[in-house]
């Protein structure tokens, strides 16, 4: 009896395991796809299995840019994606421009050069820096939730790459735009940054330009 408690317990602590697991990722569903409550199943077509949004990109104007153009195919902009567990983003890098240091708090991210030369980088938690100069074909992942970043290193160039998710809404938190745009006063960040309000109201007014 006492060995079958055993099993019980360490098998009941499993499921927890992979509840909590499961939990942290897209779930799993039961059906081929999932369509929004606004839509008939019964009208649906390839369409809705296409995405289309990335076609503007060729006539996209990078002058006077200094940060990445980032355009999203998440569930928001890309329903057929809810319930598959992936999204994707397409990544244009002015010359020398860079995609400044956020999360992803719901997914890891698989980027894949497409075009060009890039310093990537992320900090993990013990606050270690792992950066690597990667060029097309080549990929590098940025695990869930870590900072990260990446540059174009040419300064004559415009850089492509896409960024895979593993998840069908990864989220975006931009630390420059969380830290110095979202309302946090002056005064807070200075102390954090162990600083003074004015250098703090530097930097807030600088994010509004980006």
């Amino acid at each position: 009896m006492g060995k079958l408690c055993s099993y019980i317990s360490i098998a009941l602590i499993l499921v927890m395991q992979n509840a909590i697991f499961a939990n942290a990722e897209d779930p799993d569903i039961l059906k081929d796809f999932l369509v929004p409550p606004s839509l008939d199943p019964n009208t649906i077509t390839r369409q809705y299995f296409t995405f289309t949004g990335f076609r503007p990109l060729r006539k996209a104007n990078l002058t006077g840019k200094t940060t990445a153009l980032v355009t999203k195919a998440t569930i928001k902009e890309f329903p057929a994606l809810e319930g598959q567990g992936v999204s994707v983003a397409a990544i244009m890098y002015p010359p020398s421009g860079m995609n400044l240091p956020h999360i992803h708090p719901r997914a890891s991210e698989l980027l894949v050069v497409l075009l060009g030369i890039l310093e990537v980088g992320f900090v993990d938690t013990t606050n270690k820096l792992f950066t690597q100069t990667i060029q097309a074909p080549d990929m590098f992942i940025f695990p869930k939730g870590l900072v990260h970043f990446q540059v174009n290193l040419r300064n004559d160039s415009i850089a492509y790459a896409l960024g895979v998710f593993g998840g069908a809404s990864a989220g975006t938190v931009s630390l420059p735009g969380t830290l110095f745009g979202s309302g946090i006063s002056a005064e807070i960040l200075a102390k954090a940054f162990k600083t003074d309000a004015n250098t703090i109201s530097k930097l807030i007014d600088a994010n509004k330009l980006n």
